[in-house]
């Protein structure tokens, strides 16, 4: 199999390194990858939201699959058009990326099935957390503890050019869960825990993650399957009721607190850093079950 991954930080790296032990593989190829995933295969020096030239590297090497590892192209709808083009991907439909591109989507998906969230607050009154709406490469998200924070982040969500979301502050462990979807049934992986803050002591602003690690001593296996059935499984089976099916990975930021798990924000993609840590401790082909959630059978 021929696979193209698009992508150049260490998640892509991770994924790489991963899919290269697959015994199903002839070629790897990244877009535009890093001097990591060049060690494993070939880079190719073209941008992720170059449709055209990622069509034609598909054409040229006559790709198997593609494995599409940023929000921004996913959500800018990169894997549709290289579906219509008949290229298989792992990745969500812009439609269904929305549960990433839009919180209050996300929202309006999760109120929809029932699962909870955090709840939605009329305005940034202390304490809470402000929440630029759309994609902020993990730095839109603030946590208020004063009125001057809360008034601070009002300013720097509104600065991302588009909706506030403003939530109630959630106290407890947080959890990424990743689950490899196929559009209608969800295939859960271990869990794994990043560190957001910039400074030591879990304190200064949020940041796309300074760190991680998996699996977590205190979520179980059938910790992970209660949880998928509660987030991921009515999540999915909302999207494609709506005619938007998810395929691809559906990742859930997860609060875990004394009254039960919450839903924080979902990503549509592989997490990073979080990948970093997960990967290596995966068994099995990573390959032949992103292929098979591509085609519409995780396993």
């Amino acid at each position: 199999m021929k696979v193209l991954i698009v992508g150049s930080g260490g998640r892509e790296h991770a994924l790489a390194w991963k899919i290269a032990q697959s015994p199903s593989l002839t070629e790897l190829h990244a877009a535009p990858g890093n001097p990591g995933i060049a060690a494993l295969g070939r880079c190719h020096p073209i941008r992720t939201d170059d449709v055209e030239g990622l069509l034609g590297l598909c054409r040229q090497h006559e790709i198997h699959l593609v494995v599409i590892g940023p929000e921004a192209p996913l959500v800018a709808g990169v894997a549709d058009e290289l579906r219509r083009a008949g290229v298989a991907v792992f990745g969500p439909s812009k439609a269904a990326a929305r549960i990433e591109g839009s919180k209050s989507f996300a929202k309006e998906i999760l109120d929809a099935v029932g699962v909870p969230n955090a709840a939605t607050l009329e305005e940034a009154q202390a304490p809470c957390v402000v929440k630029a709406d759309g994609l902020a490469a993990g730095k839109g998200v603030f946590v208020c503890r004063t009125q001057e924070e809360a008034d601070a982040a009002w300013e720097r969500a509104q600065s991302f050019g588009g909706p506030v979301v403003v939530e109630e502050l959630l106290e407890g462990e947080e959890v990424s869960l990743f689950g490899l979807c196929d559009g209608h049934k969800v295939l859960p992986l271990p869990p794994a825990q990043d560190f957001k803050r910039l400074l030591d002591g879990d304190e200064g602003p949020n940041t796309g993650g300074m760190g991680s690690y998996s699996p977590l001593p205190f979520v179980g296996e059938d910790d992970v399957e209660d949880l998928a059935g509660l987030v991921h499984r009515p999540v999915i089976a909302e999207l494609a009721r709506r005619g938007t099916p998810f395929v691809g990975l559906l990742y859930a930021g997860l609060m875990l607190t004394e009254a039960g798990p919450r839903v924080l924000e979902f990503n549509c993609r592989f997490g990073d850093p979080e990948t970093q840590a997960l990967v290596p401790g995966l068994e099995g082909d990573l390959l032949a079950a992103l292929a098979a959630a591509a085609h519409g059978e995780p396993s």
